[in-house]
């Protein structure tokens, strides 16, 4: 799978414009906030229907205008394209693939699979909780649809439980409260899983690229750890049922899981330098790319945003190495910046990024 080409009318700093992608590894190079990380952005909303870095899609449109648009086309690995448009207007969203719409962006995680290296991974190490289940589950809603389900309805069911719960319609909560029960208990017999497999990868490759012996691995503290059973879990619901209506919220569920990062006994986050946090969120991904070349047999497309950057000359061949294969990548660098000859061989193409316009090198 790989882009060939991506257009864009309207979206951020970019000029309105049609840029040809077809090769494995595309670098772009350009000063800071000239539009390189706008067009990593862009091929992410096309992937995933949404933003790595806004939250509002609304922020996307270029300052003055009222509509953007993106299209692309792309490459599948038997050789057949399709044309992909993403167009926002009037607050509403159109996603298009081949001129059929498309209603569930489910159907968009599993038509291209990206991962995107950022400076904001680091909040997978040092950040609040949610930053590390956010990961945990997308790694694993990559590869499996069944656990992506699960986790949009135990999502709704939440929503809806939480709700009774602040208008104190109190009905309902045995449904909800069954629902929750059956959806959380399969999304952390996963997250089991997941950590185990995750552990497996990710201890060895931060010791061979941070080449140290320092043990890190990650801890999981499930919320009903205790539960095993679907009854066990209703029983618990029912007897914090009381605390929930104080806190007016629901207090325990699979939405409250610890991932912990440790070095030995020790939370990472408290004993790491920041280059080492750094390094350790750079692995995530890599062992993230691993998971789901190991579960699918496919490569992804790899969105790189200046990450090596943070990198010694050394640490960057030796990440580069682990990345192993790839269906296409894209690279973004400061125009003195050293990347690797191997990343410029005949399958790659060179951008120079300036106020928003490519030009190739």
């Amino acid at each position: 799978m790989r882009f060939r080409s991506l257009g864009f009318r309207h979206f951020r700093n970019l000029a309105d414009s049609l840029v040809p992608v077809d090769s494995s590894k595309v670098i772009l190079v350009g000063e800071n906030g000239q539009g390189k990380t706008n067009f990593l952005e862009a091929l992410y909303v096309l992937c995933y229907g949404s933003s790595f870095k806004a939250l509002n899609t609304r922020e996307l449109i270029t300052h003055g205008e009222k509509e953007f648009t993106l299209s692309a086309v792309v490459e599948n690995d038997d050789g057949f394209q399709q044309q992909i448009s993403f167009q926002f207007s009037e607050g509403k969203r159109e996603i298009l693939i081949d001129g059929r719409e498309v209603k569930d962006r489910k159907e968009l995680i599993y038509n291209i699979p990206c991962i995107v290296f950022s400076h904001d991974d680091i909040e997978f190490i040092r950040g609040t909780p949610e930053n590390r289940r956010r990961f945990f589950d997308q790694t694993m809603s990559l590869y499996n649809p069944i656990f992506f389900d699960d986790l949009r309805r135990y999502r709704a069911v939440l929503r809806q439980r939480n709700a009774a719960i602040k208008s104190n319609f109190t009905s309902l909560i045995p449904l909800y409260d069954s629902q929750l029960a059956q959806n959380g208990l399969e999304i952390q017999k996963e997250r089991i899983k997941a950590v185990r497999e995750f552990n497996e990868i990710f201890p060895k490759l931060f010791k061979k690229v941070s080449q140290s012996e320092i043990d890190i691995h990650i801890i999981y503290r499930p919320s009903w750890g205790e539960c095993s059973s679907v009854g066990d879990i209703e029983r618990k619901l029912q007897k914090s049922f009381e605390r929930d209506l104080r806190l007016q919220t629901t207090a325990s569920g699979i939405h409250r899981d610890q991932f912990i990062v440790m070095q030995g006994s020790e939370v990472f986050s408290a004993c790491g330098s920041t280059g080492q946090l750094r390094l350790a969120s750079l692995i995530f991904r890599i062992a993230q790319v691993w998971s789901y070349r190991q579960k699918t047999q496919k490569d992804p497309i790899l969105l790189m945003d200046d990450v090596l950057l943070e990198l010694d000359v050394t640490k960057r061949g030796l990440f580069l190495n682990e990345l192993g294969g790839y269906s296409q990548a894209f690279f973004t660098f400061l125009p003195d910046e050293r990347y690797f000859t191997s990343l410029t061989d005949e399958d790659t193409l060179t951008y120079s990024v300036e106020n928003g316009g490519f030009t190739a090198l």
